[in-house]
């Protein structure tokens, strides 16, 4: 399921002025964009959320979720006689828009809205949604996606349409919204999800976890996972460092120290590349059963027993995903034809960290990403692979291979200055392929138009880029 991003066959697969300018292009993005040309049925753009509030109770053994959604949203250029939630086979208990009772349908995974009176355009209003029910995985050319149950638990693994599987949600990855979620659950269980944990309280058999994610989110970035496990923190987060922390099985406890011994030392790295981390906090789940590949979330990531294994044996996705958390979840796509600005970048984080950690240089694996290349059809176009190919092998070789062409073409100095002020100009926002191109140009002093056309509009391989040619900094 590409519920994250690397496959495992074909290799590894603020504040200030910058950010308000980020902010201002999200809401362009969001107000202009039309529906998504590989998702139709997901999202509607005739509106914007500004806030969910989930209050949620599950209980696993049954699998029984209910929940309270209180969205708050802001109408488009156009009066909103009607709009479009995304949301999976539950029973409707009440749907409410400020205070009042729509009519409404709900079929096929979208819920229908049609206020009893229409909303005027660019106006804010609240909408109410109580559901009930047991949660499944959205189907997709990839399988299920979304809500899995485990054999003692459940966990979320959205990319790209599975956010609706538990939550009525705008699922359109260009609509960021802040995000509290209250989830009740027997208290044997730990709730993890991404953000702060603002309190836990526990009465009689079960226990009330209450999130904030404060920073834009993506509905398919909303991470959630429910186990047993045992919290350990990871590095210190003393002298304003980042507050990392992992939750694991008891038993796991000894691989996983090894396993992700690093990751300190990887989040201070690409704090010097990428620049600040763009979160409060950081966490990683391992679950006790096996995943097919990590789990991207929002200030979260979540891995399988079966990438714990004491010899550091998935360590380039340990540093894939926690380079996401820049590349994928703070700066986002505005819609899925631009995967590749995730991919891409998150693939060649894992080759940087190769490259300062002592293993392989970027170069060197470089070209072994080339020679997988030229031995695979030549067909795909990273600017726009199509539906069918968004998650293939080689748009994650080919993305970490137009990262570093630009590196060649720029040098270290201005190619890391290049990435620091993409992460922080559209810190909380969306971006597009042709605004990478036009940063890029920035920074360049030669024309990068051949460049692009090459590496990510067209479709022949073309030869492997040089050498960098100064040290980072």
């Amino acid at each position: 399921m590409p519920a994250h991003s690397e496959p495992e066959s074909g290799g590894p697969a603020g504040s200030g002025s910058s950010t308000a300018q980020g902010a201002q292009t999200a809401v362009a993005v969001q107000q202009t964009a039309g529906a998504d040309p590989y998702f139709p049925e997901h999202g509607d753009p005739r509106y914007r959320v500004h806030r969910y509030e989930l209050a949620l109770d599950y209980r696993p053994g049954p699998n029984r979720l209910s929940g309270t959604a209180r969205i708050n949203a802001i109408a488009g250029r156009a009066p909103l006689a009607e709009f479009v939630l995304n949301l999976g086979d539950f029973k409707i208990g009440r749907v409410r828009v400020d205070g009042r009772q729509p009519h409404y349908t709900h079929r096929g995974g979208r819920l229908r809205v049609r206020p009893a009176k229409p909303v005027r355009a660019g106006a804010a209003f609240t909408v109410e949604v109580h559901w009930s029910g047991n949660p499944k995985p959205v189907n997709s050319p990839w399988g299920g996606l979304g809500w899995e149950e485990l054999e003692d638990g459940a966990l979320v693994a959205s990319q790209p349409i599975g956010a609706p599987s538990w939550y009525p949600c705008n699922d359109r990855p260009a609509d960021k919204a802040s995000y509290q979620i209250s989830i009740t659950t027997p208290s044997a269980y730990a709730v993890v999800a991404g953000g702060r944990l603002l309190t836990r309280t526990t009465k009689a058999s079960t226990t009330t976890w209450v999130y904030e994610q404060s920073a834009p989110t993506s509905s398919y970035l909303v991470g959630l996972s429910i186990g047993k496990y045992q919290t350990v923190l990871l590095g210190d987060p003393g002298l304003g460092g980042v507050p990392q922390h992992g939750h694991i099985p008891a038993h796991l406890l000894p691989e996983f120290s090894r396993d992700f011994a690093r990751q300190p030392q990887m989040m201070e790295l690409f704090q010097e590349l990428f620049g600040p981390y763009p979160f409060d906090e950081y966490a990683v789940v391992v679950t006790e059963e096996e995943l097919d590949v990590p789990v991207e979330a929002q200030g979260l990531s979540l891995f399988g027993a079966n990438h714990v294994d004491g010899a550091r044996g998935s360590e380039r996705l340990v540093a894939h995903e926690l380079a996401h958390q820049w590349f994928g979840n703070s700066v986002s796509i505005a819609d899925w034809r631009h995967i590749w600005l995730n991919e891409g970048f998150a693939k060649y984080a894992e080759w940087l960290w190769s490259e300062r950690s002592g293993g392989r240089t970027a170069q060197q694996l470089a070209a072994a990403a080339h020679r997988l290349l030229v031995s695979l059809p030549q067909d795909l176009r990273l600017a726009d692979p199509g539906r069918k190919s968004m998650f293939d092998d080689r748009l994650y070789e080919r993305g970490g291979l137009v990262l570093h062409a630009v590196r060649c073409a720029l040098g270290d100095i201005a190619f890391f200055r290049m990435l620091r002020a993409w992460g922080q100009l559209h810190r909380g926002g969306t971006v597009t392929t042709a605004a990478f191109a036009s940063h890029v140009a920035r920074f360049a002093t030669e024309p990068v138009d051949e460049l692009f056309e090459a590496w990510v509009y067209g479709a022949a391989l073309p030869p492997l880029p040089g050498a960098p040619t100064r040290a980072a900094g």
